[in-house]
């Protein structure tokens, strides 16, 4: 899916792509605006077509002349080559003529006729003419750009069927050999040294390239191939400065060929016929058409018309005609465009559309430039948010005093007394299950498989670690797993000896591993069906218990396989889900399911009244003779006394309990019981014998419950669906101590002069947060989601940009809409206040720039213009420091710079914005970041940048969940930077905060906010490391 990102230097004479492409001024109305570029388009086609026509006589002309050249030269070379050409041209008595294009003629320039073939030409009837005069049978050709006639035999009819060429197949085999008389070869002394025709001279630097790639244009191959196709190409040039010039000859290759001189070095445009030297040696020297021209002026003028008129230039080195065109355009200029200005720029190139940056003035040269990482590092600080969304079973109580859970790639320990946080980041991609070990210190999590930036897959596993020290102590199935881990637990009788996984494949695979080895013990295929959760029996390591989608299973360890039963339902419904299960302190099982029902299960005998569907059971015998029913029936009765012996899982018990599903059972140490309910969002507390004690219901905005911890008997950690954790009992309530997004965010802004910063998404959450203190100061819900955002400049309000063309001004105060406002119907992408707050710029998927006058510290606003211009969606803006300028980005890589001042007018000469300074720097495309983008990036692949306030620093945001930091400016590809991970999805959006002590990063899908610290020149993790964060009261996760 990836474009190649070419860099490549040119100099500003030449009118940039983006210039050409950019739209007209807001002035003038759309239609006008559109009508004029489809005009443009129109007049330089046209203006090419004329050119190639032009091109293509030319060419015709040429081969013309060049054939009387030949034939002279050939004679001159051997006079016996007169009866050859005699014999070609005369024999046969046709006539050769040539009408050319109308259009040819326009141009009134009339060419002499070329000088006859002479020396004694023989013709039919063996006379021979003298010098500069053919036989008396032949016609003089004639050379008028209208029509032109070649060498016709007198009496014959003019309307005769004419030849392309003078030259036939015959001419086009003819050699100097085939004109020398028989026994007579060539000689070194006799060697004619050949020239081009004046006129048909290229320019050095730009020709010699296009030859190499295209033999068969007029401009790198005068010759047509289909003519001459061997022409060499050399000058011979006097030492005092005089040329001589000669024709050239066709030949083919022939035995016994003189090898040139070894004093002459060999052309590299040289065919089959060798080198002749006459007399003396001379220096040979290519001409070169600029050294004939006397002004430089129209050596310039010279070039560009050559080009422009080469027809194989113009149609085969572009897919299209329209392409060529901005090609041509941009290259060469046009009458009335506007010609690029003295300096330097650099080209980019992103999905085949070449970028144009201007080289600013500061910068003298740009080749001596050195990139280096920056000084600055970033580790991570803190986590917000909670992966309870999609994931259950993830939050357990460390010995410690600490919380551990998870969310994106990162494992937290939040300690809830302290409120500190300590961060395990071994991972990497998603982690999508947690458990932990008997002894409470030793944490199992497992991972999704994941896409490296290549879309490659990567292998999933999962990390025993320690929480103490945050070292990893083995790493589990690497290279066994598919696509994910989904469930992992650790056995309790033999102290966590054992681990057992669910993977995420179609068989949804189920594998015993031995914890201190790290090697498999057992292995087999559990379901199709979904998998939800994996326990041991905390009495007995050989029994284990999976539950998911329609299904109970109970299954034995023994020697190295696993053998499974099912879960009779019997008399009972049997529901669509089991959700969880623990066991009680009396060895039965209790379940949750999606009726709400907790069912209690035992061992019994099995009994054919309660067997239900699923349950096999042998067939009875039928009445037989003895002897028949002992030797049929036997091993039935065997079969049937062995499942009389064996006991059977079934339900003991029902007991109703939450309205919809129950999402999670915990058991306390006294053998209650507390369960949590889905669409009641209740908690109850069950006593041993399952009769319910207390409840309490958690408010509507953290969503239902999806997991229960407990604290010290009393006090609990519960988790829910909207991603948040709560802390409290049932006597004070609940209060949320994580929050997070619970959908795809994009909007990130930070406050001006506090420690603050908001974010919004698709949940239509609009979250303000608190850096120091590391939580939510306040949250609203909007009618619309969010995208984008920014504050004030005073810092008293904030706008937001919604998925409707709508946006909002909120008091940061009070949480009230002090403005609403509409522009447009699509989606509003950015958000930006001008530095001194006067203005406000936003950004629609509509390809608009709406400006606003702000008036009354931000509450009032009213329409001052419309930026259009831009032929695609707006991704990213920012103003000048003076106020009075915006560079602007767009979905086709556009960069547009306005003049809010002078009436949002655009600015075409991009090349007088080079040496403007920006208040902020989040374009993802421009000079300055130039050194961001890697080889082969498709133009998605940053998604935001943002560059620090001391301009010393940028963050960048990618497609890859990473974050990088470059050296401001980074004008340079290949940039060094330093990488973070973390994120289990693109990463949306990046900012500094005020002091520029904290970087802030969003992920999209994985709805996580992590907050990195600049660590200003200290030491840390070297760039393309992998994170090894901390916070500033923990040590960080330190490799085993």
């Amino acid at each position: 899916m990836r474009a190649s990102s070419l860099f490549s230097r040119t100099t500003s004479d030449t009118l940039s792509l983006d210039d050409v492409s950019a739209g007209s001024s807001a002035e003038y109305p759309d239609r006008v605006s559109v009508m004029e570029g489809r005009l443009q388009l129109q007049e330089n086609e046209i203006t090419l077509l004329k050119s190639s026509l032009a091109d293509a006589l030319r060419r015709l002309r040429l081969h013309d002349q060049l054939i009387p050249l030949l034939k002279q030269q050939l004679i001159a070379v051997n006079p016996a080559a007169a009866r050859v050409l005699n014999q070609v041209f005369c024999s046969d008595g046709f006539s050769s003529s040539r009408k050319l294009s109308s259009s040819s003629a326009l141009d009134g320039t009339h060419h002499p006729a070329t000088s006859q073939v002479g020396n004694n030409i023989e013709g039919e009837n063996g006379h021979y003419g003298d010098n500069g005069s053919l036989a008396p049978m032949c016609k003089a050709p004639t050379y008028d750009r209208a029509t032109q006639t070649e060498l016709t035999p007198l009496g014959q009819d003019q309307g005769l069927d004419g030849v392309p060429l003078a030259l036939t197949s015959d001419i086009q085999s003819l050699s100097l050999e085939d004109a020398l008389p028989k026994g007579i070869s060539l000689t070194e002394g006799s060697q004619a040294k050949l020239h081009r025709i004046q006129g048909l001279e290229e320019d050095d630097e730009e020709v010699e390239k296009e030859k190499d790639l295209s033999r068969t244009s007029s401009v790198e191959e005068p010759i047509h191939p289909t003519t001459i196709r061997s022409l060499q190409r050399e000058d011979l040039q006097d030492p005092n400065g005089s040329t001589e010039s000669l024709s050239s000859a066709r030949q083919t290759p022939i035995s016994g060929s003189p090898v040139p001189p070894k004093d002459l070095p060999p052309s590299p445009r040289s065919g089959p016929l060798s080198t002749i030297l006459e007399g003396q040696n001379k220096p040979l020297v290519r001409r070169n058409s600029e050294k004939l021209a006397k002004d430089p002026q129209e050596k310039t003028k010279k070039r560009l018309d050559k080009k422009a008129a080469s027809s194989a230039n113009l149609l085969t080195r572009s897919p299209s005609l329209e392409s060529r065109t901005k090609d041509l355009i941009a290259s060469a200029g046009s009458p009335g465009s506007r010609r690029g200005t003295q300096g330097q720029s650099i080209k980019m190139f992103i999905r085949g559309r070449p970028i144009t940056m201007y080289v600013p003035s500061n910068i003298q040269n740009y080749d001596d430039l050195r990139m280096e990482p920056p000084v600055e590092k970033l580790e991570l600080d803190w986590v917000y948010g909670y992966r309870g969304r999609d994931c259950r079973a993830n939050l357990y109580l460390l010995a410690s005093g600490e919380a551990v859970y998870f969310i994106a790639c990162v494992v937290v320990l939040y300690h809830i007394n302290n409120r500190t946080q300590r961060h395990y980041s071994k991972h990497t991609d998603c982690v999508r299950c947690l458990t932990i070990h008997p002894d409470k210190v030793r944490v199992a999590s497992g991972q999704t498989a994941g896409v490296d930036k290549d879309g490659k897959p990567l292998q999933p596993y999962v990390h025993i670690w320690d929480s103490s020290t945050l070292i990893t102590l083995q790493q589990i199935g690497l290279g066994t797993f598919e696509r994910g881990v989904g469930s992992v637990a650790f056995s309790f009788a033999d102290s966590g000896a054992f681990l057992c996984v669910i993977d995420d494949s179609n068989e949804h695979m189920l594998s015993v591993w031995d914890c201190a080895k790290g090697t498999k013990h057992a292995e087999v295929k559990s379901t199709n069906e979904a998998v939800f959760t994996v326990e041991f029996n905390p009495n007995d390591s050989t029994n284990i218990i999976t539950c998911g989608k329609s299904h109970v299973y109970f299954w034995t360890l023994s020697a190295g396989s696993l053998t499974k039963k099912q879960g009779i339902f019997g008399k009972y419904k049997k529901p669509k889900f089991i959700q969880c299960f623990v066991f009680s302190l009396t060895g039965d099982v209790l379940t949750g399911d999606s009726e709400g029902n907790i069912l209690t299960w035992g061992k019994s005998p099995g009994d054919v009244k309660t067997l239900g569907k699923g349950a096999k059971v042998p067939p009875q015998p039928t009445m037989l003779p003895d002897s028949i029913a002992v030797t049929l029936f036997f091993p039935l009765a065997l079969q049937m006394c062995e499942t009389c012996d064996n006991k059977t899982f079934q339900i003991m018990r029902q007991t109703r309990a939450h309205d919809g599903s129950v999402f999670t059972l915990c058991m306390l140490q006294g053998g209650a019981l507390l369960s949590g309910g889905g669409k009641d969002r209740k908690i109850i507390r069950w006593s041993a014998d399952l009769a319910p004690e207390r409840e309490c219901e958690i408010p509507e905005k953290f969503g239902a419950v999806r997991c229960i911890a407990d604290v010290d008997g009393e006090e609990l950690l519960v988790g829910t669906t909207r991603n948040a954790i709560l802390r409290g009992t049932f006597s004070d309530g609940f209060v949320a101590i994580v929050q997070g997004h619970v959908d795809e965010m994009w909007g990130l802004a930070t406050h001006p002069s506090q420690d603050v910063f908001l974010t919004c998404g698709h949940d239509r959450q609009v979250c303000v947060w608190n850096t120091e203190e590391h939580k939510l100061d306040w949250c609203t819900t909007l009618e619309e989601y969010g995208l984008c955002a920014d504050f004030c400049p005073n810092g008293a309000v904030v706008s937001v940009g919604l998925s409707t063309g709508r946006w909002l001004v909120l008091d940061l105060q009070t949480k009230d809409i002090v403005s609403d406002y509409t522009d447009g119907n699509e989606q509003l992408s950015v958000m930006r206040y001008s530095t001194d707050g006067s203005f406000l710029a936003v950004g629609s998927h509509d390809n608009f720039i709406y400006i606003y006058n702000v008036t009354e510290s931000g509450r009032r606003y009213s329409r001052y213009g419309k930026c259009n211009g831009h032929s695609s969606f707006i991704t990213h803006l920012d103003w000048s420091k003076d106020g009075k300028y915006i560079m602007s980005n767009s979905g086709d890589y556009e960069i547009l710079y306005w003049d809010i001042a002078g009436g949002c007018k655009l600015l075409r000469n991009r090349y007088e914005s080079k040496d403007r300074e920006w208040a902020s720097y989040t374009c993802v495309l421009g000079f300055h970041v130039m050194g961001v983008w890697l080889e082969g990036s498709d133009g998605t692949d940053i998604n935001a940048l943002c560059r620090s306030h001391n301009e010393r620093m940028v963050a960048v945001a990618d497609d890859f969940c990473k974050v990088h930091l470059f050296q401001y400016p980074c004008p340079k590809p290949k940039a060094p930077n330093h990488s973070y991970e973390g994120h289990g999805s693109h990463v949306t959006n990046v900012r500094f905060t005020h002091c520029d002590s904290h970087v802030l990063s969003m992920g999209g899908k994985d709805t996580c906010i992590l907050q990195w610290r600049v660590k200003r020149g200290g030491t840390g993790d070297s760039g393309g490391d992998r994170l090894h964060s901390s916070s500033s009261t923990s040590t960080s996760s330190p490799e085993p």
